[in-house]
């Protein structure tokens, strides 16, 4: 495999893995896609040669639309048609999300409101915005795939690495219990957060994916909406995830 198709490869990569992680991951997830970029010279240059002339701001007005209906104002995003702007207004944008000088969350809600849930505005977000992107990307560089495509057998799961995973995550949930205990939560609060990752615990243990997924979602509702999200929820669900794949 060429230089180029790998480091394309590894992008896309990144690209997936935001569109599948937990919600409370999408910040981190894009971070990763921006030092990819970075770190990447190909893409690098891309991104650097497509902004070099581009008037985010003036793209902002326009693709960033809220049209008032005499009741409520409806807003969306409208990307522009040309490969070259779409492709430096999506990486502005997801700049914009990791300094955080556009809010993540009420973007979301704003542009892609859907059920009142951040999880489906998620979603609808990375149907649009990120499976656009790796679309141009694809188009940019699709001489690199033309030659007939590379398979790879995924390493076979070992029963020590599941027991090794369960073990480290039940530390991540004792260190989260910890901090939750010791927040300035209201005490009721404090203990169905604690409920909910006892919970989680045993349904690792059990290894039953479809509660791990519907707690760990509950979980997520839990922190945003009492502001209290700890360094140590990252390496949970990171191992968490990784745990799923030996399921």
């Amino acid at each position: 495999m060429n230089d180029t198709k790998a480091q394309v490869l590894t992008f896309l990569e990144k690209c997936e893995e935001l569109k599948n992680c937990k919600f409370i991951m999408a910040t981190t997830k894009i971070k990763d896609i921006l030092k990819c970029i970075v770190n990447n010279s190909e893409l690098y240059s891309l991104f650097d040669t497509v902004t070099k002339n581009f008037d985010y701001l003036e793209a902002k007005n326009k693709c960033l639309v809220t049209v008032d209906d005499g009741l409520y104002g409806k807003s969306c995003v409208i990307l522009p048609q040309r490969v070259g702007e779409r492709l430096a207004f999506i990486f502005c944008l997801l700049v914009e999300f990791d300094r955080d000088t556009l809010n993540f969350n009420s973007f979301l809600q704003r542009y892609y409101p859907k059920d009142g849930s951040y999880i489906s505005s998620y979603r609808a977000f990375c149907g649009s915005i990120i499976n656009s992107l790796e679309d141009m990307i694809r188009q940019v560089f699709r001489e690199q795939f033309e030659d007939e495509e590379e398979t790879y057998e995924p390493a076979p799961r070992a029963d020590s690495l599941r027991a090794k995973l369960i073990s480290e995550i039940s530390l991540n949930i004792s260190s989260e219990k910890q901090y939750i205990l010791q927040s300035p939560i209201p005490k009721e609060e404090k203990e169905g957060g604690c409920k909910m990752l006892n919970e989680l615990n045993n349904a690792v243990k059990e290894g039953n994916e479809p509660l791990i997924d519907a707690l760990i979602c509950g979980y997520n509702y839990f922190v945003l909406y009492h502001k209290s999200v700890s360094d140590g929820i990252a390496p949970l669900i990171e191992a968490l995830a990784e745990y799923e794949k030996t399921l």
